[in-house]
């Protein structure tokens, strides 16, 4: 589990995040969704201390976040960017070995995790697993940043808007390869996303961002049939009038 206690962000004198205690419940698929600005990625990036908080406190399975060591939380942790962030140099192997690497797996292991989980994403090792970067289309670099993300079995998977710059058929394949993925493996998901419908395919709870306050966390049942407030109701009203 997760908890945020009065955690608040500032950059020089801008408030990002102010005072927002929530917790993520171990295995759950929780969907950050909101404007540009209003703290999403901020979130997201404050639990593997990519950012550090300003006040109050994180605490990971009842630990103090500060507490643990920096190395062996990013460990525990996958991340997907919307940039992808393959390594151009390495190969489709090279770069899904690079965390199991830094765990101390052995070749055999790495190779076989890695054929497994290509299968799962729907890419054939033999056909995938020594071409470059760029040799692949967006969404296929991006299936292959998701394994590169989960090889390691972490307990926790972040995932900062990763399908916003894929085009349409190839955004719902990911979608759903994730949540069959996350069901799979059961890793406790936190995913940052602008797009409202994404965020009721894909959450078990959705958590509503508005000016750095979490304005409403719930369901994505609860949040269309009682949004909180008119911010909420207006950012989902698109999907509700369908």
């Amino acid at each position: 589990m997760i908890t945020f206690d009065k955690v608040s962000k500032r950059f020089k004198n801008k408030v990002v995040l102010a005072e927002q205690s929530f917790k993520i419940e171990n295995g759950e698929f929780l969907v950050l969704v909101g404007p540009s600005g209003s703290g999403k990625t901020t979130i997201l990036k404050m639990i593997n201390r990519l950012i550090d908080l300003t006040d109050g406190t994180i605490t990971i399975d009842g630990i103090k976040q500060s507490k643990l060591n920096l190395r062996e939380l990013r460990l525990s942790m996958g991340y997907v960017l919307q940039q992808i962030a393959l390594f151009p140099n390495m190969t489709v192997a090279e770069n899904i070995a690079v965390i199991p690497e830094m765990k101390g797996w052995d070749k055999e292991k790495i190779l076989k995790k890695t054929i497994e989980l290509l299968d799962k994403v729907g890419l054939s090792a033999n056909d995938y697993l020594n071409r470059y970067p760029k040799d692949l289309s967006g969404g296929e670099q991006q299936r292959i940043g998701i394994v590169r993300a989960i090889i390691a079995e972490p307990k926790f998977l972040l995932m900062d808007e990763p399908f916003s710059a894929l085009d349409p058929i190839s955004r719902q394949q990911l979608q759903d390869l994730t949540k069959n993925l996350h069901n799979e493996f059961k890793m406790t998901t936190v995913f940052v996303t602008h797009d409202v419908r994404e965020a009721l395919d894909l959450a078990d709870r959705i958590a509503v961002l508005n000016n750095g306050n979490i304005v409403q966390i719930a369901t994505p049942k609860e949040i269309l049939n009682n949004p909180a407030n008119d911010f909420v109701k207006d950012l989902f009203g698109g999907v509700i009038n369908e």
